[in-house]
């Protein structure tokens, strides 16, 4: 990859950044919408794995946008160490 397309890589992501910092509530109304939806179609099966997943992709965009509600730069909790 040149200096250039590395470049433009970088802007790229900036926009993208500043478009979700931007429109992140209705990017949260979006993945709500999906998941009522989804839970919907799965008539409650899969209610929390649904409400996990959306929550999951709300953190992300969080993340992705700047706006880290947790204080903290970290990754979140880590997991938990294998059993022996």
């Amino acid at each position: 990859m040149g200096i250039l397309d590395t470049l433009k890589a970088k802007l790229n992501k900036d926009k993208a950044s500043d478009l979700a910092r931007q429109h992140g509530d209705k990017i949260d109304q979006g993945l709500d919408k999906a998941g009522k939806t989804a839970d919907g179609k799965t008539q409650g099966k899969y209610s929390d794995q649904i409400q996990t997943g959306t929550s999951k992709a709300k953190d992300a965009m969080d993340r992705f946008g700047g706006q880290d509600k947790g204080g903290s730069s970290g990754g979140g909790t880590p997991p938990p160490p294998p059993a022996s």
